[in-house]
């Protein structure tokens, strides 16, 4: 009987153990398979493949705008003074101009401006224009000032993240959140990206090099990533369940037994 007890006891511990693990094939970025990109591909055509579109403004964005001027009245009459302690990121969000539902900026004794749809490069080669008629060596600078990279779930360190550069990849943005867990689910991970008609969610894996070559490589502002759990999350999470459960069953057996010696 102490036998038959120990071998369901040591079964059941097995059972949980092994549902709980985590192969090494699936926290393995990066493997070949036949999605993979094949060794012929040239340089130039990953560059096609993965080259980033441009950010195309859109409603509700911030965007932070300074007229430089050789006449600092002429700065001054178009800039928002931000304080003596220089430009930070909250000060720029306080003083930048914020596009409106219709896609709108609207700047002193300039108006309103259409900016929603276009780049940062096509505004600001239309401000170039707009400036000449007030300063004609005026120097505009423009910087989307809401550009921000969201990762949760299944990482390290979950949060919201401030995009220093232009062409931030997708593990990049792992690492900023301190990588993903060892309960994650690598195969399926959820990229939530905005745009002018509500959020696209769309799903690809890190354990495949097809995602070198994927158009959701390169992070956007204000995408947000979110990292699945796997199945062995489930079993750590409710590990306190099972550590009660099999200790209950030891001592109900335990207590069978020794009435059965009486």
């Amino acid at each position: 009987m102490k036998i038959r007890r120990s071998v369901i006891l040591i079964s059941l511990s097995l059972a949980v153990i092994l549902a709980s693990c985590v192969s090494r094939k699936q926290l393995t970025y990066l493997r070949y398979s036949a999605k993979s990109p094949h060794y012929d591909i040239t340089a130039s055509d990953v560059r096609n493949y993965v080259t980033p579109p441009d950010y195309k403004i859109m409603p509700f964005d911030n965007l932070y705008i300074r007229v430089i001027t050789p006449d600092p009245q002429w700065s001054d009459l178009f800039n928002v003074n931000t304080g003596m302690g220089g430009l930070t990121q909250e000060s720029a969000a306080l003083s930048g101009y914020s596009v409106d539902l219709e896609g709108n900026i609207e700047i002193p004794y300039v108006g309103k401006i259409s900016v929603a749809g276009k780049e940062i490069s096509e505004i600001k080669v239309e401000l170039d224009t707009i400036f000449k008629n007030y300063v004609t060596d005026a120097e505009i600078s423009i910087r989307l000032v809401n550009n921000y990279l969201t990762v949760i779930g299944e990482v390290a360190s979950p949060g919201r993240y401030p995009l220093s550069k232009d062409r931030v990849n997708v593990f990049e943005a792992v690492a900023m959140a301190g990588d993903l867990s060892h309960f994650s689910n690598r195969q399926k991970v959820q990229l939530i990206r905005p745009s002018p008609y509500g959020p696209v969610v769309k799903e690809f894996t890190l354990l495949d090099r097809s995602i070198l070559t994927s158009e959701l490589y390169y992070i956007m502002p204000n995408d947000i990533i979110y990292v699945m759990p796997s199945k062995g999350r489930t079993f750590q999470i409710n590990s306190s369940f099972w550590t009660l459960f099999l200790t209950t069953i030891t001592s109900s057996l335990g207590i069978i037994g020794f009435f059965r010696t009486l």
